[in-house]
C-alpha cells in the first residue's frame, strides 16, 4: 500500500507516479507466468485428480493449453498469453491504487476523521480510515476492467479473440467489455479493504507506527504480508465469479448468478476457492513484492527529481 499521509514530508505525485509503475512493470515481468497458471486453474471445470481424472496429463493440458506436449522452453513462453494487455492492466492498477489511496485518506481524514475517531477510537480509527479509503480506490478499478478482461481471455480463452486486433474488439464489443463489472466491484471492495486494513493493523498495533511512511524495509515487509494474504483469502470466491464470466467467449455470455448456481451444483462449495493456493503462493508474493517495491523507489524518485529541480534552479 501507499505509504499515508504525514505531517512531513510528503513525496511529489511524480514521484509516486514513477515508483509505483516502475513496480508493476517489475512485478509483471516476474509473476505473469504464475498469474496465467492460476487463472487457467480458476477456469478449470474439470476434475484432475480423484476419481474420473486425468492425473498429471490433465493437469498440463489445463495449464500450458495446445503446448502441453512441447518443449519445456516452448511450454515456459506459452504462459504469457496477453503480456500487452497485462502489462497496460497490472501498470495502470498499481499507478492508481498506490498513488491514489494517499489521497483518498487525505479526504476522508480531512472531512470525516472525527468521525472515524469518535466511533472507532483514534488508533482504531486511523487504521479503519486507510482501509475504507483502499476499499473506495478498489472498487473504482472497475474503470480498468476492459485491459483485465482481455488479458484474462488472452490467457484462459484465446479463441474468444478470433484473429481481431485490439482496436476491432473495442469497437465491436464496447461496454461488453465491462461485463461482470459489478462482480468485480463487489471483489475489489472486500478485497482492497484487506488490504489496505491489514497492512495499517500490523503498523499501528503491532510496531505501533505513528507515521506509517516511517516504517522500515521489514515493517513494510511484515504489513504487506498481512495485508496481502487477508486481502487474497477474502476475495478468492468472488474473484473465481469474475475470472469465469470474463474468460467466456464474447458472443456467448454468461451471469455471475448462473454461473454460481452451477458451480454449488456440478461442483460444491470448494469451486470458490479454486486456485487459492497459487494465489496465496503467488499474489501473495506479488503484492508483497510490489509494494516493497514501490515504497523503496517512490521516495528515491522525489530525492532525484528534486535534486534535478534544484540543480536547474
Amino acid at each position: 500500500m501507499s505509504p499515508p499521509p504525514s505531517s512531513g514530508k510528503r513525496e511529489s505525485g511524480m514521484a509516486r507516479l514513477l515508483g509505483a509503475g516502475t513496480s508493476g512493470i517489475l512485478e509483471l515481468l516476474i509473476f505473469h507466468p504464475v498469474d496465467t497458471v492460476a487463472k487457467r486453474l480458476m477456469s478449470n471445470q474439470t476434475r484432475i485428480y480423484g476419481p474420473g481424472g486425468s492425473g498429471v496429463a490433465g493437469l498440463n493440458k489445463v495449464i500450458f493449453k495446445d503446448a502441453a506436449e512441447l518443449a519445456i522452453g516452448k511450454r515456459y513462453m506459452s504462459l504469457f498469453p496477453g503480456l500487452g494487455f497485462a502489462a497496460g492492466y497490472k501498470i495502470s492498477q498499481r499507478i492508481y491504487k498506490f498513488g491514489g489511496q494517499p489521497y483518498v485518506t487525505d479526504f476522508l481524514a480531512r472531512n470525516y476523521g472525527d468521525i472515524f475517531r469518535s466511533t472507532f477510537g483514534d488508533r482504531t480509527g486511523k487504521t479503519v480510515m486507510h482501509a475504507t479509503a483502499g476499499s473506495i480506490v478498489g472498487i473504482g478499478e472497475v474503470l480498468l476492467l476492459p485491459l483485465d478482461v482481455l488479458k484474462i481471455k488472452r490467457q484462459t480463452n484465446p479463441e474468444a479473440f478470433r484473429g481481431r486486433s485490439t482496436f476491432r474488439i473495442f469497437a465491436d464489443e464496447g461496454f461488453a467489455l465491462y461485463r461482470g463489472g459489478m462482480w468485480t466491484a463487489a471483489r475489489n471492495a472486500p478485497g482492497s479493504f484487506a488490504l489496505f486494513g491489514g497492512s495499517a493493523i500490523v503498523k499501528e498495533h503491532i510496531f505501533a507506527l505513528e507515521d506509517y511512511s516511517k516504517a522500515t524495509f521489514f515493517q513494510n515487509f511484515c504489513a504487506s504480508i498481512g495485508g496481502a494474504v487477508a486481502s487474497i483469502t477474502v476475495a478468492a470466491p468472488l474473484d473465481v465469479v469474475k475470472t469465469r464470466i470474463q474468460n467466456r467467449n464474447f458472443d456467448q455470455p454468461e451471469s455471475g448468478v448462473k454461473i454460481v448456481r452451477d458451480m454449488v451444483r456440478k461442483e460444491g462449495f470448494g469451486a470458490f476457492f479454486k486456485g487459492l493456493t497459487p494465489k496465496v503462493l503467488v499474489v501473495g508474493p506479488k503484492l508483497i513484492f510490489s509494494f516493497t517495491v514501490a515504497q523503496q523507489l517512490i521516495p528515491w524518485f522525489d530525492r532525484v527529481l528534486k535534486r534535478e529541480k534544484a540543480e536547474q534552479i
